[in-house]
């Protein structure tokens, strides 16, 4: 077998000490920009690989980070990945990203994995049932814990998240701007603290309003474009015929405009929609969406920053960090259209949708 290519096979190349080129990989200000480019290109010619374990032995840092989320393919989550990465790489910290799907067994594994790596921190998003031993078991270990998009009750560690029960007050209070009273709110579920947050602005903007919150005007569950499309078969077919929704994401939002427009209904003008969260896809779907910015890349951004200063000994203060949202109003709301048609849609699209479901 190959030996492997050592610090002192680089220095005896380049007539240097061991001491100088272990500075230079390491970008240090101590040796001079030129003679750090010549080291590093050599690096590179000789094929030498970076000894993460020897390195960990003699600072007691491994460089490595955990970073667990709800699923990688929620773009929401994409965007705030894409903020950490971009914070942890001006640091040259490495991360491993795990999905736990609302496992917190999966979930568990993940943080004792890291634990074996000797992994420096971890950012979640907390699974479903997350209990507070869990996150408790990284940080006995020396092993901080920073928190995104969720809170775990009984656990005091620095958490970001964008302000939900505001954001949505926004959201309903913009469609009651518009004269809509009978407002659904669809997705979303009271076993998270976002989807609780997220229902009691909802809630807490109606009634400010002097209108009703009537259970019957909640589809629970949707979190993905599939489920909000098939969401518009019981949200056409309520009784109460509401001329509006709050969605969960912006996700649920385009799924939803989608069903009615399979419906034979113009999203946007027979039915008003809302989303949440203002991924890229929303000033792009048909009609654009109107949401609510909920600061994504600034939770990752401060979350990477608030595990690093802890890490360097200077502790952001732990509790709740909330990021204020913002409304974006585009085309998917507009004045409520008491002439809209909204006869046998409800059927219509059930049959639409029984046939998908079937092919």
């Amino acid at each position: 077998m190959a030996q492997k290519v050592k610090l002192s096979t680089i220095a005896e190349a380049l007539g240097l000490s061991t001491a100088t080129v272990s500075l230079a990989l390491r970008d240090s200000p101590l040796v001079a920009d030129t003679t750090r480019e010549r080291i590093k290109e050599k690096a590179i010619e000789l094929g030498y690989i970076y000894n993460r374990r020897a390195a960990s032995l003699r600072t007691s840092r491994s460089g490595i980070i955990g970073v667990v989320v709800h699923d990688i393919m929620n773009p929401f989550y994409a965007e705030i990945l894409k903020a950490i990465e971009t914070e942890l790489d001006r640091s040259r910290q490495t991360f491993i990203l795990s999905n736990h799907y609302d496992s917190v067994e999966k979930q568990r594994n993940f943080i004792e994995t890291l634990l074996q790596l000797g992994g420096d921190g971890v950012i979640m998003s907390p699974a479903i049932g997350t209990p507070a031993s869990d996150i408790r078991l990284a940080e006995d270990n020396g092993m901080p814990a920073i928190l995104i998009a969720r809170s775990v009750p009984e656990i005091d560690v620095p958490t970001f998240r964008g302000d939900d029960a505001y954001g949505t007050a926004l959201a309903t209070n913009h469609l009651i701007s518009l004269g809509h009273t009978c407002i659904a709110m669809i997705g979303g579920t009271d076993h998270t603290s976002t989807g609780r947050d997220r229902y009691a602005g909802y809630a807490a903007a109606l009634t400010k309003a002097g209108i009703t919150v009537d259970p019957a005007l909640r589809i629970p569950g949707p979190r993905t474009k599939q489920s909000g499309f098939e969401a518009a078969v019981n949200f056409l077919a309520n009784p109460l015929k509401p001329t509006a929704a709050v969605c969960w994401n912006d996700l649920v939002a385009i799924g939803l405009m989608n069903g009615i427009a399979r419906a034979g209904l113009v999203p946007g003008k027979d039915i008003s929609v809302t989303g949440y969260d203002d991924l890229e896809e929303a000033a792009i779907a048909t009609p654009a969406l109107t949401t609510v910015w909920n600061g994504q890349s600034e939770v990752g951004r401060f979350a990477a920053r608030a595990l690093l200063d802890k890490l360097n000994g200077s502790s952001e203060a732990d509790g709740l960090h909330l990021i204020k949202p913002e409304m974006r109003i585009r085309q998917s709301t507009s004045p409520l259209n008491p002439g809209a048609g909204r006869q046998g849609a409800g059927q219509s699209q059930a049959g639409d949708s029984e046939t998908g479901a079937r092919s």
